[in-house]
Protein backbone atom coordinates (compact mmCIF):
# COMPACT_ATOMS: atom_id res chain seq x y z
CA UNK A 1 0.00 0.00 0.00
CA UNK A 2 1.34 3.41 -0.90
CA UNK A 3 2.38 5.66 1.99
CA UNK A 4 0.07 8.68 2.32
CA UNK A 5 1.36 10.68 5.33
CA UNK A 6 -1.08 13.13 6.83
CA UNK A 7 -1.08 16.62 5.31
CA UNK A 8 -2.85 18.16 8.32
CA UNK A 9 -0.43 17.78 11.24
CA UNK A 10 -1.42 21.10 12.79
CA UNK A 11 -5.11 21.25 11.93
CA UNK A 12 -6.31 20.12 15.35
CA UNK A 13 -5.68 23.68 16.47
CA UNK A 14 -8.42 24.87 14.13
CA UNK A 15 -10.94 22.57 15.81
CA UNK A 16 -10.66 24.31 19.16
CA UNK A 17 -11.05 27.69 17.49
CA UNK A 18 -13.98 26.89 15.21
CA UNK A 19 -16.00 24.23 16.97
CA UNK A 20 -17.82 26.84 19.08
CA UNK A 21 -18.01 29.40 16.24
CA UNK A 22 -20.88 28.04 14.08
CA UNK A 23 -23.69 28.75 16.56
CA UNK A 24 -22.40 32.29 17.09
CA UNK A 25 -22.32 32.73 13.33
CA UNK A 26 -25.89 31.43 13.18
CA UNK A 27 -27.11 34.21 15.45
CA UNK A 28 -25.02 36.92 13.80
CA UNK A 29 -26.12 35.86 10.33
CA UNK A 30 -29.77 35.79 11.31
CA UNK A 31 -29.58 39.27 12.82
CA UNK A 32 -27.69 40.66 9.81
CA UNK A 33 -30.32 39.64 7.28
CA UNK A 34 -33.32 40.17 9.54
CA UNK A 35 -34.38 36.54 9.63
CA UNK A 36 -36.27 35.13 12.55
CA UNK A 37 -33.88 33.21 14.79
CA UNK A 38 -35.87 30.01 14.53
CA UNK A 39 -35.71 30.01 10.72
CA UNK A 40 -32.00 30.82 10.52
CA UNK A 41 -31.03 28.41 13.23
CA UNK A 42 -33.19 25.49 12.03
CA UNK A 43 -31.08 22.42 12.61
CA UNK A 44 -31.04 18.99 11.02
CA UNK A 45 -29.65 15.92 12.72
CA UNK A 46 -26.71 14.20 10.99
CA UNK A 47 -26.46 10.42 11.35
CA UNK A 48 -23.35 9.90 9.18
CA UNK A 49 -20.62 11.91 7.45
CA UNK A 50 -19.07 11.18 4.05
CA UNK A 51 -16.01 12.85 2.51
CA UNK A 52 -15.77 13.06 -1.27
CA UNK A 53 -12.82 14.13 -3.43
CA UNK A 54 -10.03 13.51 -0.91
CA UNK A 55 -6.93 12.00 -2.48
CA UNK A 56 -4.10 12.55 -0.03
CA UNK A 57 -5.58 14.08 3.13
CA UNK A 58 -7.03 11.32 5.37
CA UNK A 59 -10.83 11.50 5.42
CA UNK A 60 -10.89 11.15 9.21
CA UNK A 61 -8.75 14.28 9.58
CA UNK A 62 -11.07 16.25 7.30
CA UNK A 63 -14.10 15.24 9.37
CA UNK A 64 -12.61 15.94 12.79
CA UNK A 65 -10.52 19.06 12.15
CA UNK A 66 -13.42 21.53 12.21
CA UNK A 67 -16.06 19.60 14.10
CA UNK A 68 -18.02 17.76 11.37
CA UNK A 69 -19.26 14.74 13.29
CA UNK A 70 -22.17 12.33 13.18
CA UNK A 71 -24.80 12.45 15.86
CA UNK A 72 -25.02 16.27 15.93
CA UNK A 73 -27.74 18.59 14.60
CA UNK A 74 -26.35 21.34 12.30
CA UNK A 75 -27.91 24.52 10.93
CA UNK A 76 -26.96 25.97 7.55
CA UNK A 77 -24.96 28.71 9.25
CA UNK A 78 -22.95 26.11 11.16
CA UNK A 79 -22.15 24.26 7.96
CA UNK A 80 -20.95 27.49 6.36
CA UNK A 81 -18.67 28.12 9.34
CA UNK A 82 -17.20 24.60 9.02
CA UNK A 83 -16.56 25.27 5.31
CA UNK A 84 -14.68 28.46 6.23
CA UNK A 85 -12.71 26.57 8.86
CA UNK A 86 -11.59 23.90 6.38
CA UNK A 87 -10.70 26.50 3.74
CA UNK A 88 -8.57 28.35 6.27
CA UNK A 89 -6.27 25.32 6.61
CA UNK A 90 -4.73 26.20 3.25
CA UNK A 91 -4.80 22.71 1.76
CA UNK A 92 -8.08 22.89 -0.20
CA UNK A 93 -9.02 24.76 -3.35
CA UNK A 94 -12.76 24.34 -2.70
CA UNK A 95 -14.88 22.97 0.15
CA UNK A 96 -18.63 22.41 0.04
CA UNK A 97 -20.86 20.93 2.77
CA UNK A 98 -24.35 19.71 1.96
CA UNK A 99 -27.04 17.54 3.49
CA UNK A 100 -28.52 14.56 1.68
CA UNK A 101 -31.24 13.53 4.07
CA UNK A 102 -29.42 12.74 7.31
CA UNK A 103 -26.08 12.30 5.47
CA UNK A 104 -23.59 15.17 5.71
CA UNK A 105 -21.45 15.31 2.57
CA UNK A 106 -18.08 17.11 2.66
CA UNK A 107 -16.87 17.60 -0.91
CA UNK A 108 -13.32 18.91 -1.27
CA UNK A 109 -10.83 19.67 -4.00
CA UNK A 110 -7.25 19.58 -2.76
CA UNK A 111 -4.51 22.03 -3.72
CA UNK A 112 -1.31 20.80 -5.33
CA UNK A 113 0.34 20.17 -1.96
CA UNK A 114 2.50 17.20 -3.00
CA UNK A 115 5.60 18.50 -4.75
CA UNK A 116 8.22 16.02 -5.87
CA UNK A 117 10.88 14.73 -3.51
CA UNK A 118 14.41 13.86 -4.57
CA UNK A 119 16.77 12.04 -2.20
CA UNK A 120 20.32 10.77 -2.45
CA UNK A 121 21.62 8.44 0.23
CA UNK A 122 24.44 6.20 1.33
CA UNK A 123 23.53 3.04 3.21
CA UNK A 124 25.52 0.29 4.79
CA UNK A 125 24.03 -3.15 5.40
CA UNK A 126 26.21 -6.00 6.58
CA UNK A 127 25.23 -8.44 3.83
CA UNK A 128 25.28 -5.98 0.90
CA UNK A 129 28.08 -3.62 1.93
CA UNK A 130 27.96 0.07 1.02
CA UNK A 131 25.16 1.06 -1.38
CA UNK A 132 24.49 4.46 -2.94
CA UNK A 133 20.94 5.28 -3.99
CA UNK A 134 19.02 8.01 -5.75
CA UNK A 135 15.23 8.17 -5.41
CA UNK A 136 12.43 10.39 -6.67
CA UNK A 137 8.73 10.36 -5.76
CA UNK A 138 5.73 12.54 -6.40
CA UNK A 139 2.20 11.86 -5.20
CA UNK A 140 0.48 13.96 -7.87
CA UNK A 141 2.72 13.27 -10.83
CA UNK A 142 -0.51 13.10 -12.83
CA UNK A 143 -4.13 13.38 -11.72
CA UNK A 144 -4.63 10.90 -8.83
CA UNK A 145 -1.32 9.26 -9.80
CA UNK A 146 1.71 8.52 -7.63
CA UNK A 147 5.09 8.10 -9.34
CA UNK A 148 8.43 6.93 -8.00
CA UNK A 149 11.86 5.89 -9.25
CA UNK A 150 14.79 4.42 -7.34
CA UNK A 151 18.35 3.53 -8.34
CA UNK A 152 20.68 1.56 -6.05
CA UNK A 153 24.30 0.77 -6.78
CA UNK A 154 26.80 -1.25 -4.78
CA UNK A 155 29.75 -3.51 -5.44
CA UNK A 156 27.66 -6.70 -5.24
CA UNK A 157 24.11 -5.46 -5.87
CA UNK A 158 22.57 -3.12 -8.45
CA UNK A 159 18.80 -2.51 -8.46
CA UNK A 160 16.54 -0.22 -10.46
CA UNK A 161 12.80 0.29 -10.06
CA UNK A 162 10.01 2.57 -11.30
CA UNK A 163 6.38 2.73 -10.12
CA UNK A 164 3.14 4.41 -11.15
CA UNK A 165 -0.04 4.07 -9.10
CA UNK A 166 -3.39 5.64 -10.02
CA UNK A 167 -6.34 5.68 -7.64
CA UNK A 168 -9.90 5.11 -8.88
CA UNK A 169 -8.68 4.00 -12.31
CA UNK A 170 -11.28 3.79 -15.08
CA UNK A 171 -13.58 5.82 -12.76
CA UNK A 172 -14.15 2.72 -10.62
CA UNK A 173 -13.25 1.68 -7.07
CA UNK A 174 -10.19 -0.15 -8.45
CA UNK A 175 -6.68 1.32 -8.35
CA UNK A 176 -4.16 0.62 -11.11
CA UNK A 177 -0.43 0.12 -10.58
CA UNK A 178 2.53 -0.44 -12.90
CA UNK A 179 5.93 -1.59 -11.64
CA UNK A 180 9.22 -2.14 -13.49
CA UNK A 181 12.18 -3.73 -11.68
CA UNK A 182 15.65 -4.75 -12.83
CA UNK A 183 18.66 -5.98 -10.90
CA UNK A 184 21.96 -7.80 -10.85
CA UNK A 185 23.53 -9.74 -7.96
CA UNK A 186 27.13 -10.95 -7.86
CA UNK A 187 27.64 -11.92 -4.23
CA UNK A 188 31.20 -13.02 -3.49
CA UNK A 189 29.96 -15.95 -1.38
CA UNK A 190 27.94 -17.40 -4.26
CA UNK A 191 29.28 -19.33 -7.27
CA UNK A 192 27.08 -17.63 -9.87
CA UNK A 193 25.63 -14.31 -10.96
CA UNK A 194 21.96 -13.47 -11.24
CA UNK A 195 20.12 -10.94 -13.42
CA UNK A 196 16.43 -10.14 -13.68
CA UNK A 197 14.15 -7.71 -15.51
CA UNK A 198 10.49 -7.67 -14.56
CA UNK A 199 7.44 -5.56 -15.46
CA UNK A 200 3.95 -5.88 -13.96
CA UNK A 201 0.57 -4.18 -14.21
CA UNK A 202 -1.87 -4.83 -11.38
CA UNK A 203 -5.27 -3.84 -10.03
CA UNK A 204 -5.85 -3.16 -6.33
CA UNK A 205 -9.11 -3.04 -4.41
CA UNK A 206 -9.43 -1.73 -0.87
CA UNK A 207 -12.38 -3.52 0.69
CA UNK A 208 -11.90 -1.31 3.71
CA UNK A 209 -9.03 0.86 4.87
CA UNK A 210 -7.45 -2.21 6.48
CA UNK A 211 -7.92 -4.89 3.78
CA UNK A 212 -6.39 -4.87 0.31
CA UNK A 213 -6.67 -7.28 -2.63
CA UNK A 214 -4.36 -7.25 -5.65
CA UNK A 215 -4.15 -9.13 -8.95
CA UNK A 216 -1.39 -8.58 -11.48
CA UNK A 217 0.03 -9.88 -14.71
CA UNK A 218 3.61 -9.32 -15.76
CA UNK A 219 6.61 -10.45 -17.75
CA UNK A 220 9.95 -11.56 -16.34
CA UNK A 221 13.33 -12.38 -17.91
CA UNK A 222 15.95 -13.78 -15.54
CA UNK A 223 19.08 -15.88 -15.77
CA UNK A 224 21.67 -17.79 -13.74
CA UNK A 225 25.10 -17.47 -15.39
CA UNK A 226 28.82 -16.83 -14.90
CA UNK A 227 29.47 -19.96 -12.83
CA UNK A 228 32.74 -20.46 -11.00
CA UNK A 229 34.82 -23.47 -12.14
CA UNK A 230 34.32 -25.03 -8.71
CA UNK A 231 30.53 -24.56 -8.66
CA UNK A 232 28.28 -27.40 -7.53
CA UNK A 233 27.20 -29.87 -10.19
CA UNK A 234 23.61 -28.95 -9.36
CA UNK A 235 24.25 -25.31 -10.22
CA UNK A 236 25.85 -26.40 -13.49
CA UNK A 237 22.63 -28.28 -14.34
CA UNK A 238 20.49 -25.29 -13.39
CA UNK A 239 22.37 -22.52 -15.21
CA UNK A 240 20.39 -20.78 -17.95
CA UNK A 241 21.04 -17.97 -20.40
CA UNK A 242 17.55 -16.71 -19.72
CA UNK A 243 13.96 -17.66 -19.02
CA UNK A 244 11.59 -15.04 -20.41
CA UNK A 245 7.89 -15.59 -19.84
CA UNK A 246 4.68 -14.07 -18.44
CA UNK A 247 3.62 -14.52 -14.84
CA UNK A 248 0.49 -13.99 -12.73
CA UNK A 249 0.28 -12.71 -9.15
CA UNK A 250 -2.52 -12.63 -6.58
CA UNK A 251 -2.21 -10.95 -3.20
CA UNK A 252 -4.19 -10.04 -0.11
CA UNK A 253 -3.11 -7.98 2.89
CA UNK A 254 -4.88 -7.09 6.12
CA UNK A 255 -3.61 -4.72 8.79
CA UNK A 256 -5.26 -3.90 12.10
CA UNK A 257 -3.10 -0.94 13.06
CA UNK A 258 -2.45 2.30 11.21
CA UNK A 259 0.82 3.73 9.95
CA UNK A 260 0.22 6.75 12.17
CA UNK A 261 0.09 4.57 15.28
CA UNK A 262 3.35 2.86 14.32
CA UNK A 263 5.11 6.13 13.56
CA UNK A 264 4.09 7.65 16.87
CA UNK A 265 5.26 4.62 18.81
CA UNK A 266 1.81 4.06 20.29
CA UNK A 267 2.30 0.52 21.52
CA UNK A 268 -0.52 0.33 24.03
CA UNK A 269 -2.91 -1.61 21.81
CA UNK A 270 -3.01 -5.03 20.20
CA UNK A 271 -2.32 -5.10 16.48
CA UNK A 272 -1.54 -7.51 13.70
CA UNK A 273 -0.91 -7.71 9.95
CA UNK A 274 -1.08 -10.57 7.46
CA UNK A 275 0.13 -10.62 3.86
CA UNK A 276 -0.17 -13.48 1.35
CA UNK A 277 1.21 -13.47 -2.21
CA UNK A 278 0.79 -16.21 -4.80
CA UNK A 279 2.90 -16.17 -7.98
CA UNK A 280 2.69 -18.40 -11.03
CA UNK A 281 6.00 -17.90 -12.84
CA UNK A 282 6.93 -18.83 -16.43
CA UNK A 283 3.37 -19.23 -17.66
CA UNK A 284 3.20 -20.92 -21.05
CA UNK A 285 6.57 -22.67 -20.72
CA UNK A 286 7.80 -26.03 -19.47
CA UNK A 287 9.22 -24.24 -16.39
CA UNK A 288 5.87 -23.33 -14.79
CA UNK A 289 6.35 -22.64 -11.06
CA UNK A 290 4.07 -22.01 -8.09
CA UNK A 291 5.56 -19.58 -5.53
CA UNK A 292 3.68 -18.88 -2.28
CA UNK A 293 4.83 -16.35 0.34
CA UNK A 294 3.28 -15.53 3.72
CA UNK A 295 4.15 -12.80 6.24
CA UNK A 296 2.42 -12.25 9.59
CA UNK A 297 3.13 -9.86 12.47
CA UNK A 298 1.52 -9.36 15.88
CA UNK A 299 1.98 -6.78 18.62
CA UNK A 300 0.95 -7.20 22.25
CA UNK A 301 1.32 -4.37 24.79
CA UNK A 302 3.17 -5.62 27.88
CA UNK A 303 3.72 -2.47 29.93
CA UNK A 304 4.21 1.24 29.39
CA UNK A 305 6.58 1.60 26.40
CA UNK A 306 7.12 -2.16 26.25
CA UNK A 307 5.64 -4.56 23.70
CA UNK A 308 5.87 -8.17 22.59
CA UNK A 309 6.39 -8.70 18.86
CA UNK A 310 5.65 -11.99 17.11
CA UNK A 311 6.67 -12.63 13.52
CA UNK A 312 6.12 -15.49 11.10
CA UNK A 313 7.40 -15.86 7.53
CA UNK A 314 7.06 -18.85 5.22
CA UNK A 315 7.40 -19.74 1.56
CA UNK A 316 7.15 -22.67 -0.83
CA UNK A 317 8.11 -23.02 -4.50
CA UNK A 318 7.42 -26.04 -6.70
CA UNK A 319 7.26 -27.04 -10.35
CA UNK A 320 3.78 -27.62 -11.77
CA UNK A 321 4.70 -29.47 -14.95
CA UNK A 322 7.15 -32.10 -13.69
CA UNK A 323 9.91 -29.47 -13.80
CA UNK A 324 12.41 -28.65 -11.04
CA UNK A 325 13.19 -25.34 -9.37
CA UNK A 326 16.49 -23.53 -9.85
CA UNK A 327 18.76 -21.82 -7.35
CA UNK A 328 17.41 -18.44 -8.54
CA UNK A 329 13.86 -19.57 -7.60
CA UNK A 330 14.54 -20.90 -4.10
CA UNK A 331 14.66 -19.27 -0.64
CA UNK A 332 17.81 -18.20 1.23
CA UNK A 333 17.07 -17.17 4.85
CA UNK A 334 19.87 -15.43 6.70
CA UNK A 335 21.11 -12.08 8.03
CA UNK A 336 18.11 -9.76 8.61
CA UNK A 337 15.69 -12.57 7.65
CA UNK A 338 17.29 -14.98 10.17
CA UNK A 339 19.54 -13.15 12.60
CA UNK A 340 22.63 -14.97 13.83
CA UNK A 341 23.29 -16.54 10.42
CA UNK A 342 24.99 -15.00 7.40
CA UNK A 343 23.16 -14.21 4.16
CA UNK A 344 22.37 -17.53 2.48
CA UNK A 345 23.71 -19.03 5.69
CA UNK A 346 21.29 -21.93 6.20
CA UNK A 347 19.61 -24.58 4.08
CA UNK A 348 20.83 -27.27 1.67
CA UNK A 349 24.48 -26.96 0.62
CA UNK A 350 26.89 -28.74 -1.68
CA UNK A 351 30.34 -28.07 -0.30
CA UNK A 352 30.69 -24.31 -0.03
CA UNK A 353 27.72 -23.59 -2.29
CA UNK A 354 24.42 -22.53 -0.74
CA UNK A 355 21.66 -23.97 -2.93
CA UNK A 356 18.57 -22.51 -1.26
CA UNK A 357 15.48 -24.48 -0.30
CA UNK A 358 12.11 -25.05 -1.94
CA UNK A 359 10.56 -24.35 1.46
CA UNK A 360 11.36 -22.09 4.36
CA UNK A 361 9.77 -21.04 7.62
CA UNK A 362 10.88 -18.60 10.31
CA UNK A 363 9.25 -17.54 13.56
CA UNK A 364 10.49 -14.80 15.87
CA UNK A 365 9.65 -13.55 19.35
CA UNK A 366 10.96 -10.19 20.51
CA UNK A 367 10.38 -8.08 23.61
CA UNK A 368 11.03 -4.46 22.64
CA UNK A 369 11.18 -1.36 24.82
CA UNK A 370 11.23 2.35 24.05
CA UNK A 371 13.92 3.83 26.29
CA UNK A 372 13.15 7.39 25.25
CA UNK A 373 16.18 9.62 24.76
CA UNK A 374 19.59 8.57 26.03
CA UNK A 375 22.24 11.28 25.58
CA UNK A 376 19.67 13.18 23.45
CA UNK A 377 19.26 10.16 21.15
CA UNK A 378 15.98 8.18 20.79
CA UNK A 379 16.72 4.52 21.55
CA UNK A 380 14.70 1.32 21.09
CA UNK A 381 16.05 -1.96 22.44
CA UNK A 382 14.93 -5.57 22.28
CA UNK A 383 15.70 -9.20 23.06
CA UNK A 384 14.71 -11.79 20.44
CA UNK A 385 14.69 -15.45 19.49
CA UNK A 386 14.52 -16.57 15.83
CA UNK A 387 13.81 -20.18 14.86
CA UNK A 388 13.02 -22.04 11.65
CA UNK A 389 14.72 -23.58 8.64
CA UNK A 390 15.01 -23.97 4.87
CA UNK A 391 14.77 -27.36 3.19
CA UNK A 392 13.78 -29.33 0.10
CA UNK A 393 15.37 -29.82 -3.34
CA UNK A 394 13.91 -31.44 -6.46
CA UNK A 395 17.36 -32.79 -7.40
CA UNK A 396 19.77 -34.02 -4.71
CA UNK A 397 22.33 -35.43 -7.16
CA UNK A 398 21.28 -38.96 -6.37
CA UNK A 399 21.13 -38.41 -2.62
CA UNK A 400 24.54 -36.73 -2.35
CA UNK A 401 22.97 -33.51 -0.98
CA UNK A 402 21.17 -33.42 2.36
CA UNK A 403 17.98 -31.42 1.76
CA UNK A 404 16.08 -32.52 4.88
CA UNK A 405 14.49 -30.39 7.57
CA UNK A 406 16.95 -29.22 10.21
CA UNK A 407 15.80 -26.62 12.71
CA UNK A 408 17.98 -23.64 13.43
CA UNK A 409 17.52 -21.04 16.16
CA UNK A 410 19.33 -18.00 17.50
CA UNK A 411 19.22 -15.60 20.46
CA UNK A 412 20.18 -11.95 20.38
CA UNK A 413 19.61 -8.29 21.21
CA UNK A 414 18.62 -5.45 18.89
CA UNK A 415 19.04 -1.67 19.11
CA UNK A 416 17.57 1.07 16.94
CA UNK A 417 18.66 4.69 17.37
CA UNK A 418 19.19 7.97 15.54
CA UNK A 419 22.66 9.47 15.37
CA UNK A 420 22.09 12.99 14.19
CA UNK A 421 19.82 12.61 11.16
CA UNK A 422 21.03 9.08 10.48
CA UNK A 423 18.86 6.12 11.58
CA UNK A 424 20.95 3.16 12.75
CA UNK A 425 19.78 -0.38 13.44
CA UNK A 426 22.00 -3.14 14.76
CA UNK A 427 21.79 -6.53 16.38
CA UNK A 428 24.08 -9.05 18.03
CA UNK A 429 22.97 -12.69 17.80
CA UNK A 430 24.39 -16.15 18.38
CA UNK A 431 23.05 -19.48 17.02
CA UNK A 432 21.53 -21.85 19.56
CA UNK A 433 20.87 -24.63 17.04
CA UNK A 434 22.84 -25.00 13.82
CA UNK A 435 24.16 -27.56 11.33
CA UNK A 436 27.69 -28.20 10.03
CA UNK A 437 28.36 -25.90 7.11
CA UNK A 438 26.04 -23.12 8.26
CA UNK A 439 27.54 -19.65 7.85
CA UNK A 440 27.28 -17.52 11.00
CA UNK A 441 26.98 -13.74 11.32
CA UNK A 442 27.08 -12.53 14.88
CA UNK A 443 26.77 -8.81 14.19
CA UNK A 444 24.40 -6.99 11.83
CA UNK A 445 24.43 -3.26 11.09
CA UNK A 446 22.25 -1.06 8.91
CA UNK A 447 22.43 2.73 8.53
CA UNK A 448 21.59 5.33 5.93
CA UNK A 449 22.13 9.05 5.56
CA UNK A 450 20.37 11.45 3.18
CA UNK A 451 21.71 14.45 1.33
Amino acid sequence: MLPLPCLLPSLSAFRALFFAVPRAVSLAGAMAVGLPWAAAAAEQNVRSVEVRGAQFVPEGDIQKTCGAEAGIAYSRWELMAIEECLMSTGVFETVNLSLEGDLLVIEVQELDTRPGRLDASLAYVSQDGLTASLSFERYNLFDRTYGAMRLEYGEEVQRYSANLYRTEAFETSLDLGVEVVAGRETFDDRSFSYETVRAEAYLAWLRRADTRFEAGIGYRDHRLYNLDPSASALLVREQTDGIAAPYIRFGVAHKSWTEQEEADGQWQSFGYSVKLDQYFWNVGTSDLLSDTRLEARMQFPVADKTRLLLGFDAGAVSGLDGNTSRAIDRFYPGADSFRGFAPRGIGPRDGEDALGGNNFVRASIEVQRDFGELLHTPVLGGIFIDTGGSWGLDDTLGGMIDDGWHRRSSLGVSVTLDIGATPVSLYVASPLEREPGDARQTFGLGLSTYF
